[in-house]
């Protein structure tokens, strides 16, 4: 038996914790996702049990906590992912980790990462379209195959998941990390080659403007995948606190703006002209080139369609909740582009590197120092939530849990 934090799905405590959370915010919000509302049980499971000899145990060493975690505890992920997970399951997907068991490339005791997607390869089916074509974000099978239905690693009942103290993984998954990357950086890899995916996902023609809306562990980390794909660019970042604003000039934002002064800052710096409406808040005509999306919030994607010029583009890599007014898209002829999760190289057109490779790369040299706080114990899961749901107030940015912790 393992402990673990299992995920139990309630209709009617998903309900419940989407009214109050439309009306709560800060510490009273994070009350209640750590309290009697939580979905989330501490128990002790049976050890998930590898599906055939491609795969092997891993003993998580940290485990992080993800904005897309917090709004399936909150109630605030959109319901089109029931039907596309087995409950119940344990949630974690940001995994440095220790293998357990001998595979024919990858000895027992290795440190590895994991890629969380279950695409064809890990369910043994054959490749559809999209994992042919190494974009396996986009699998169609992730409900089929020899293991249950998951998008993910933790959202899968026969996997388990990083919030426990053992889990299995298909060998595809795992990606060996160096020896001079530690944990508290490892740890971030996952989330780095998400932010690489999406910084990958449009082109960024040289010199052309961007915005980076938000400034947590996603906005900062496709600021730092930007710089590196798109060093001459001008970078502006929307940034709720000072911390995170900080943070984001140290990274290279050639700009940070508070969200209430953002058009008022961009309208000087790409010469746009600033409209008022009677209802809701201001928006450029004129404006930047591409934006990219990472707070998953209704008010970041309505800020990213106000600030954009015509025939521009949003990128949206926060897991989209909440209504948003879709007018700007419409009038401005805007393209809406999705970034989820990361592949192992793109179409062969155009063959590049993988995202998690990038993004081990990337995590060895960017300056990413104190951005995991001290790990919680599983049993102290209520802690780590609320301090999760209130990092940026905090001036944190990752919350991690150090599953084998007592």
């Amino acid at each position: 038996m393992i402990l673990s934090l299992e995920y139990r799905h309630s209709p009617a405590r998903y309900l419940a914790s989407r009214t109050v959370t439309a009306t709560k915010a800060g510490s009273r919000l994070a009350g209640m996702v750590a309290g009697n509302m939580s979905p989330l049980r501490l128990i002790n499971l049976a050890a998930p049990v590898p599906p055939d000899e491609g795969w092997t145990r891993v003993a998580p060493r940290l485990s992080g906590i993800c904005g897309s975690d917090l709004g399936l505890l909150m109630g605030r992920s959109s319901p089109y992912f029931s039907s596309l997970s087995s409950t119940p399951f344990v949630p974690g997907h940001e995994v440095v980790g220790e293998t357990l068991d001998e595979l024919p490339d990858l000895p027992a005791g290795s440190r590895v990462v994991l890629d969380p997607v279950l695409s064809c390869e890990p369910r043994a089916i054959e490749a559809c379209q999209w994992c042919a074509s190494n974009r396996e974000s986009r699998c169609d099978h992730v409900t089929t195959g020899a293991i249950s239905p998951g998008v993910q690693t933790g959202s899968c009942a026969e996997t388990g998941g990083g919030w426990s103290r053992q889990f299995v993984a298909h060998r595809s998954q795992l990606h060996p990390v160096p020896d001079s990357l530690d944990d508290e950086r490892a740890v971030l890899v996952e989330p780095l080659a998400c932010a690489v995916h999406a910084a990958r996902r449009v082109p960024v023609p040289t010199g052309a403007s961007v915005v980076v809306i938000g400034a947590g562990t996603v906005g900062l980390m496709t600021l730092l995948a930007l710089r590196e794909i798109a060093p001459t660019s001008p970078i502006h970042v929307v940034a709720k606190h000072g911390h995170q604003q900080e943070r984001a000039l140290a990274l290279g934002a050639t700009a940070v703006h508070e969200p209430s002064r953002a058009a008022r800052a961009l309208r000087r710096s790409t010469k746009a002209r600033m409209h008022s409406p009677e209802w809701g808040a201001e928006f450029l005509l004129g404006g930047v080139d591409v934006v990219f999306e990472c707070t998953g919030g209704a008010a970041g994607l309505d800020t990213a369609l106000r600030l954009t010029r015509a025939g521009g583009t949003v990128v949206v890599s926060g897991m989209p909740s909440g209504n948003v007014d879709l007018a700007p898209l419409w009038f401005r002829e805007l393209q809406l582009v999705g970034a989820y999760a990361s592949d192992s190289g793109g179409p062969d057109e155009v063959a590049r590197r993988s995202d998690f490779d990038e993004a081990i790369e990337l995590a060895g040299a960017a300056p990413l120092d104190g951005w995991v706080e001290p790990p919680y114990p599983l049993r102290r899961w209520r802690e780590a939530l609320s301090h999760a749901v209130d990092a940026g107030k905090l001036g944190s940015v990752k919350i991690a849990f150090a599953p084998g912790k007592d």
